[in-house]
């Protein structure tokens, strides 16, 4: 659930017009929005991508290698990539999807071709943990990872359950520094990640 400081940063007081997902994929198509604009669409909200510090981005690359040791054929990893919910367009830092490449030409990732995703945090941990737990949850993404660099932690979210503001996870497990976390796709465990390993 957000919380008043994440709600008061997500929502404004003023009455303001919410966009559909069609509707924003039309500006981008249009190209009233370009990649040179730092937004994903977010529950509807135009919301402002952080930038990535040199700690964020190691530690994504160290990720992104250690699972391309474990994905097997029919799955792919995309790094910082759109997927399409119902109302939103996350770009999260690591998604694995099943299929190959071409499968996608035509449109972004939908959350029933998602078996993990990962957002490493570091100024956007408040977020990651509420709006965007809430959009995975809402969206029945099956397993969510927070690579909390604050706290130099893995946070491992499973069985999404609820609707809309409700939405969030049952199950909730942290793997500090010496642990090791399993890697499950498709509810199969294929291998384990040092936490040490991919941590800046």
């Amino acid at each position: 659930m957000i919380d008043a400081l994440e709600k008061s940063q997500v929502i404004p007081n003023e009455p303001i017009w919410r966009l559909t997902v069609e509707q924003y994929h039309k500006m981008i198509q249009t190209g009233i929005l370009t990649t040179d604009d730092a937004v994903e669409l977010l529950e509807g909200w135009l919301i402002t991508r952080m930038t990535k510090n040199p700690r964020h981005t190691l530690s994504t690359q160290l990720l992104n290698d250690a699972l391309r040791e474990l994905i097997q054929s029919g799955w792919i990893i995309n790094n910082q990539e759109p997927i399409t919910t119902a109302d939103s367009e996350p770009e999260p830092d690591i998604t694995i999807i099943q299929g190959q490449r071409r499968d996608y030409v035509e449109r972004h990732p939908s959350p029933e071709d998602v078996a993990l995703l990962i957002e490493v945090s570091d100024a956007t941990l408040q977020r990651d943990r509420t709006l965007k737990l809430r959009i995975y949850a809402n969206a029945h993404i099956p397993v969510y990872w927070i690579v909390n660099l604050q706290e130099r932690q893995i946070e491992v979210y499973t069985e999404p359950t609820g609707d809309d503001e409700q939405a969030s996870y049952q199950q909730q497990k942290i793997y500090q520094e010496t642990d090791s976390v399993s890697v499950v796709i498709n509810e199969n465990e294929v291998g384990k990640i040092k936490v040490a390993d991919i941590l800046p």
